[in-house]
């Protein structure tokens, strides 16, 4: 192998007509991206996948997923306390 690899004219996958089927034909509606997550984060995905026998990745997009759906939401401390100040206002 080369020590380094001249790619000034390389083209991109979706404009190589067998590529861009390959591409077309991984996972529908799944897009690769990069992120960078704090470190604590990622063990506790790690841990948290081991434990359910799924890929961290999945439970990361479950949880990004869930995040989307307000009613989906945790109740937070301070949601709760505005809930029950409102019904004991009532009562």
């Amino acid at each position: 192998m080369r020590k380094e690899y001249d790619f000034k004219e390389a083209k991109p996958a979706q404009d190589i007509p067998a590529l861009a089927q390959l591409q077309a034909q991984t996972k529908p509606g799944k897009v690769r991206i990069t992120m960078y997550v704090d470190v604590e984060v990622l063990q506790a995905f790690r841990e948290r996948a081991e434990q359910e026998g799924k890929g961290y990745q999945t439970l990361m997009n479950e949880a990004l997923a869930a995040a989307m759906r307000p009613e989906a939401a945790p109740v937070t401390e301070e949601k709760l306390r505005r809930i029950l100040r409102e019904e004991i206002h009532v009562a």
